[in-house]
């Protein structure tokens, strides 16, 4: 699901200079961070699609906030974060490197820009945070 929304994210139209994001998201790698306690995934599925996920990293960042196209503007994406405030309820903040393209659905949540556009490893990001006290 992540390569769906490559374009979203990708300095290059065609993900050239991505390879080691691209790796870090591969079906290998994904088995790696669900197995891993440092991360949680919370996953929406319509039958047995799947929907849309959210993956929080180390209790309080968002490493992962997909929704597939057939699913998207539908809300899907607020009450996957809505599950992932539930599950952390004594939190003082989340912080998220949210694409360009995402940029205005974490601001609706409540997330402000800490930093500047930021490009690195072929992909492009935009820090944000948001205080929950």
């Amino acid at each position: 699901m992540v390569r769906l929304h490559a374009h979203a994210f990708t300095v290059n139209a065609d993900g050239s200079g991505a390879e080691q994001f691209f790796a870090s998201v591969s079906a290998e790698a994904e088995a790696g961070y669900i197995a891993d306690s440092r991360y949680r995934y919370i996953a929406a599925l319509a039958g047995d699609v799947l929907a849309g996920f959210i993956a929080i990293r180390d209790r309080s960042h968002i490493f992962h906030l997909f929704v597939a196209p057939e699913f998207q503007r539908q809300g899907l994406a607020a009450r996957l974060w809505q599950a992932a405030l539930a599950a952390a309820p004594d939190l003082e903040f989340f912080t998220v490197n949210s694409s360009p393209f995402a940029l205005p659905v974490y601001e609706r949540f409540g997330f402000v820009k800490t930093g500047p556009r930021v490009e690195m490893h072929g992909i492009c990001f935009v820090p944000m945070r948001l205080a929950l006290t």
